[in-house]
């Protein structure tokens, strides 16, 4: 008989639920706050805690921490779902809102006591550690790596919705691969849907599936890919650019867990795991009434961000060699290593396609190559203008406090580098000699000269009898 203990300040539904589950034979204890739980029991003698959120002192959801490894079911009655989302999102395992129907009390109670018996006897007999994806996008040890790592491991084995939050490029997708082969439901089919990719008009059909005859061209019955994923995993890339129309019925299936093909009169239940991913940003969507709000709030539930490519320090570096590596092998060729400016481009570039234009520019690389070093020319980065972004965005001022402050100074914003160059040797000539310019540009002296010729910028008589000289 399994142990429950129910929090609730207010005793006439406290002995209702007690009573309730009593009946369905569990074994069941109660306190009317989390001051009396933690006095009277032993919170890890239970299998399930049901707390309401707001309580007299601490919140409900303290009970979350306090608990360990025992899941925490919790009651609200305030501002429903937000707040629920949020007990969630701080390790929750699922919510009810009051006033709750009895019978939808027992099946949620059922179903996570099942879930946490599975998931501790897989625990058991597992044989060794759940191994980690070798993907690219997960080489690296910056901290902000280490805490994904670390959320993934406690996010997989649940069944709640995750939404994961990154630029393009970042390794969304990688993401939920991960979440799916650490679940419950590795086992089970992952689908993989790019809401991007397919037209508006197709979308609903493609998700939900239809009946022969629903519409022209329907001439047999089509399997919707939720349907498809049922008992496993649904991964719902780029979901900000899902269409009104398909949101709505899409939030019926996480709110009912039951789809319904186009032309048909009959439902079906389905059990899918929901995770979703973007790089737009769903909340302020949501208040321009671009995206659903109730939709937000019910696939906002665990949260996690990828940093960009530029934000992870050391393994820039760290990630271009594992890639070389990799493709080596793949293509047989024999292992290239990074010569010195390269290791400089690839540390200093901004890579505004993040891990996925950092491995198309190592793959052109290593087939390129012809010799056992790769240089900045064949990864396509332009070592001269990328110390000129650098300068730009202020890099350079930062490391050279004694640095002239109009250098970085908010430039216009569609300012080539090209521009940037021209204006900057304008402006400062007069007051620099060529050493100095090229110092500040973070170019040679002879670079400098070159791109003078180029761009037509003679030499101003003030920086000749500085430099003493009119040729580098």
């Amino acid at each position: 008989m399994a142990k429950l203990l129910i929090v609730e300040d207010e005793s006439v539904i406290r002995s209702a639920l007690k009573r309730l589950l009593e009946r369905n034979e569990y074994d069941v204890s109660e306190a009317g706050s989390v001051q009396e739980a933690e006095s009277k029991y032993d919170l890890n003698d239970f299998e399930l805690i049901i707390s309401d959120l707001r309580l007299p002192g601490a919140a409900g959801t303290t009970l979350i921490k306090k608990a360990g490894q025992v899941p925490v079911l919790i009651m609200t009655s305030y501002a429903s779902l937000k707040s629920a989302v949020d007990s969630m999102r701080m390790g929750a395992v699922d919510y009810i809102a009051k006033p709750f129907d009895h019978a939808d009390m027992i099946n949620a109670v059922e179903r996570i006591l099942r879930d946490h018996r599975e998931a501790k006897t897989k625990s058991k007999t597992a044989t060794g550690p759940t191994p980690k994806s070798n993907d690219a996008s997960f080489v690296g040890d910056c901290e902000e790596m280490r805490e994904l790592a670390s959320n993934i491991t406690k996010m997989a084995p649940t069944t709640s919705t995750v939404l994961v939050l990154g630029e393009t490029g970042t390794g969304k997708e990688m993401v939920a691969r991960n979440l799916h082969a650490q679940s419950l439901r590795a086992s089970q089919p992952m689908i993989s849907v790019n809401c991007a990719a397919i037209p508006e008009t197709l979308i609903e059909s493609e998700l939900f599936g239809y009946d022969k005859g629903a519409f022209t061209g329907a001439s047999a019955n089509r399997v919707g890919l939720i349907e498809a994923a049922d008992g496993g995993t649904l991964f719902l890339d780029e979901i900000g650019e899902l269409p009104m129309e398909a949101q709505a019925r899409l939030l019926r299936f996480i709110q009912e867990g039951e789809i319904r093909r186009i032309g048909s009169v009959q439902s079906k239940k389905v059990d899918v795991r929901l995770i979703c991913a973007t790089h737009r940003n769903l909340e302020r969507l949501s208040r321009e009434g671009k995206f659903r709000q109730d939709l937000f709030y019910r696939i906002n539930v665990l949260r996690v961000k990828l940093p960009p490519l530029r934000d992870r320090g050391k393994d820039i570096l760290h990630l271009a060699e594992h890639m070389l590596e990799k493709y080596a092998t793949r293509l047989g060729k024999p292992l290239k290593v990074l010569s010195p400016k390269a290791i400089q481009a690839i540390t200093t570039y901004q890579w505004p396609g993040n891990v996925r234009e950092l491995e198309h520019a190592i793959e052109r690389a290593v087939v390129l190559s012809e010799g056992e070093e790769i240089d900045n020319d064949l990864l396509g980065i332009d070592l001269e203008l990328v110390n000129v972004s650098r300068l730009r965005a202020g890099h350079t001022a930062a490391k050279h406090p004694h640095s002239i402050r109009t250098i970085a100074q908010d430039p216009p914003e569609d300012l080539s580098l090209e521009d940037y160059f021209q204006r900057f040797v304008l402006e400062h000539q007069d007051t620099m000699s060529e050493t100095e310019l090229a110092q500040k540009l973070g170019v040679s002296r002879k670079c400098l000269w070159e791109r003078r010729q180029r761009f037509g910028i003679p030499r101003s008589k003030g920086t000749e009898k500085k430099s003493g000289t009119a040729k580098p």
